[in-house]
């Protein structure tokens, strides 16, 4: 067996796995920096994936399939922006009913869809090929990671550039110092002359969009293939869950998903690993199923309980305001 195959298919398969959470991480982040704690990444991953991919598809453009994965994942934020924003409703119940919705949007459309014909990746030529491996050169001649990690589709690099970009945006920009401060003290952001409404409304917009283009991915990492079972499976929580393990940083947001993708790439590639290494990594082998498919959520609990050790010693990036609705009449 080729050893050096099986690592670098390994390593190929975690880029693979991480980065749809690292779209709903990111948009999730930027959403929250504004002090709106939305828990309805689930169903907006599942509209964007929806309608990214149907859309995608009838224009034979991957880039159609992006631009309208972003949009419909943006006016879920629109939504949830109005509802919670300007009507005041509860965050926490607005943004589980969001999922609720979004998922029952989801099955509605893809099976209104599927009932007349569905769309077949495999048909549409620019999007398959749109989606195909890009290799960077030299890097991915490097031997061993070089096809791992730098031998991946468009969107694998367009979400590394976004996550990078949204970090310095946060980090570096008058815009991005007004976002910090609305969600630590909105009161204070408004007393100076930010608008507070018309900037959480912007961020929590453009947040839900990367969440949605984050679902097209996964819709188009499973060749478009609709059945009982939702595209995004839980990855829209878990990149709740990430949002605190990456301290509400982006660029360690990063880090955080290549490690989850790890360990949920065990999944996959744990029996082949413990065939080519059968002396040191054999046990894998005699790990039941039942087990790899639960552990990508035992490691998302075991980093909320790390995370929240380390946020009770001070050293947390949490939002001062995060979760309070802000009315200006009551500063």
């Amino acid at each position: 067996m080729d050893k050096l195959g099986v690592i670098t298919s390994f390593i190929y398969n975690i880029i693979v796995f991480n980065i749809p959470l690292l779209y709903g991480t990111v948009g999730e982040i930027l959403v929250e920096k504004s002090g709106s704690l939305n828990l309805g990444v689930e169903g907006t991953m599942a509209v964007g994936a929806i309608f990214g991919y149907i859309f995608g598809c009838y224009a034979n453009s991957l880039g159609v399939g992006i631009l309208v994965a972003f949009l419909a994942g943006a006016l879920f934020g629109l939504l949830f922006a109005a509802l919670t924003v300007s009507l005041q409703a509860n965050q926490n119940i607005t943004g589980l009913t969001l999922t609720t919705f979004g998922l029952g949007i989801y099955f509605f459309v893809g099976n209104s869809v599927k009932s007349t014909g569905w769309p077949v990746m495999a048909d549409y030529a620019n999007v398959k090929e749109g989606f195909a491996d890009i290799n960077i050169p030299l890097l991915s001649d490097i031997p061993l990671i070089g096809k791992g990690l730098f031998s991946h589709n468009l969107l694998v690099y367009l979400g590394i550039v976004i996550a990078i970009a949204v970090w310095w945006y946060l980090k570096h920009t008058t815009f991005g110092l007004r976002l910090r401060a609305i969600g630590e003290n909105p009161a204070s952001a408004d007393s100076v002359g930010i608008n507070v409404k018309r900037m959480k409304y912007i961020h929590i917009c453009i947040g839900c969009g990367i969440m949605g283009i984050g679902g097209y991915y996964m819709g188009l990492n499973m060749s478009g293939s609709f059945n009982s079972s939702c595209w995004i499976n839980g990855y829209g929580w878990i990149a709740v869950a990430l949002v605190i393990f990456a301290n509400w940083s982006p660029a360690i947001a990063i880090l955080g998903t290549f490690i989850f993708g790890f360990f949920n790439t065990l999944r996959v590639s744990g029996t082949s690993i413990a065939a080519a290494f059968p002396d040191f990594l054999g046990w894998l082998a005699d790990i039941p199923t039942q087990m790899y498919q639960a552990l990508p959520f035992i490691i998302t609990a075991i980093v909320l309980v790390v995370t929240s050790i380390r946020n009770k010693r001070g050293s947390s990036g949490l939002p001062a305001a995060l979760g309070q609705n802000y009315f200006r009449e009551d500063r």
